[in-house]
């Protein structure tokens, strides 16, 4: 007997569930159990990839070009990803004393990311900014896509990035180096999103003529296999004496988007014992938890874990699980007492809702 596709108001669960497994994992990269036992992973592609197919899936059917639309549309995000991100930069501001004025407008302003050596008040933001940036464009890839061919938003988005890279050679601080423009920005990880833009044509294609839901776990195993050997490929240049700097982007932007789709492709359509802890009620949670987790996690370890729990507990393994779970407990009580809430406020303030199909992953956020 095949699961519901719908949980809630949901309709693609397992795909929660992986934005929580991922900010778990981006938790212990960045406070590993063991000193520089750091996690080979990039996990950002997994995000961003899952941000390029839901907005696509729920978007690609209405968006339209008039004021009304794009207003709404804008309005949606900003209600979702910059409320909980104003309440805490404006903690890691008070924590750290940091009053130059022109960090703090371009962390404000979410265009921080587009500065080299911009100090990140909290670090994983930089993110944000790509993903604000698929935001702006998104709307503009997806008209191309209805209007021209399926093929245009990518010969837009690869424009854009040969673009970023000549600007990013007249050495001023906006995409200041080729290296920063591959790494930190969204014109370097565009194939990432264009995973998922072109899975949500898939599914929007394959819902209006067949059941979704088919038989087996060949889908999500293939994906699976994909992302690990792309995996150990990464450890095999990073334990070289100098690695690659060409290799790492090669494979973490633009060679593991394609077995990441594919993993989605099949948590989407095959019920497996994977897809259906994705989709239990705790990863839900977690999942929907995981913005406020990631943009937390970072200012849990420096300013309280570091200095005071770590020297306290004695016990570096202990401290790390210990943070860990006080983290989640903690981003868990900040999405229901804040985050939600304030985004439901907005929404209804100015009117604007819309069907959710799932939650996607920013960590970095859309949510929708």
């Amino acid at each position: 007997m095949q699961r519901p596709t719908r949980t809630g108001n949901e309709k693609y669960p397992p795909l929660t569930g992986v934005r929580a497994l991922g900010a778990s994992i981006v938790f212990f990269d960045h406070f590993p159990l063991q000193p520089d036992a750091h996690i080979t992973l990039n996990v950002m592609a997994f995000f961003f990839a899952l941000s390029g197919f839901l907005i696509v899936r729920i978007y690609y059917e209405q968006v339209q070009v008039n004021r009304q639309w794009i207003g709404k549309y804008f309005l949606n995000r900003f209600a979702r990803i910059y409320p909980v991100y104003f309440l805490l930069l404006t903690l890691a501001v008070l924590i750290q004393h940091d009053t130059n004025p022109w960090v703090l407008l371009k962390n404000y302003t979410l265009l921080h990311g587009l500065f080299h050596q911009t100090p990140f008040l909290i670090q994983p933001s930089w993110s944000l900014t790509v993903e604000e940036c698929f935001y702006f464009l998104a709307p503009l890839f997806m008209l191309l896509s209805r209007r021209v061919n399926s093929l245009g938003p990518l010969a837009v988005a690869a424009g854009l990035l040969l673009t970023a890279l000549g600007i990013s050679r007249l050495d001023i601080g906006f995409l200041a180096t080729p290296n920063f423009v591959l790494s930190t920005t969204f014109f370097g990880h565009f194939a990432e999103f264009f995973a998922g833009f072109y899975l949500a044509l898939a599914v929007i294609r394959l819902e209006k003529t067949s059941p979704v839901q088919v038989p087996g776990a060949k889908r999500t195993l293939a994906g699976v296999v994909g992302v690990t050997l792309l995996i150990g490929a990464m450890l095999v240049v990073y334990r070289s004496p100098k690695p690659d700097f060409h290799w790492i982007i090669l494979i973490n932007n633009f060679l593991i988007p394609f077995p990441i789709a594919l993993l989605y492709w099949g948590l989407i359509r095959e019920d497996t014992a994977l897809s259906r802890f994705l989709a239990s009620p705790v990863s839900g949670l977690l999942g929907r938890s995981s913005y406020s987790f990631y943009l937390l996690h970072i200012l849990v370890i420096d300013y309280v874990s570091i200095p005071f729990l770590l020297p306290l507990i004695g016990n570096r393994a202990l401290c790390v699980l210990l943070t860990f779970l006080i983290t989640w407990g903690v981003s868990v009580l900040l999405f229901l007492g804040f985050e939600e809430p304030v985004n439901l406020f907005l929404r209804r303030k100015f009117r604007s809702k819309e069907s959710s199909v799932g939650m996607p992953a920013t960590l970095f956020q859309p949510r929708c």
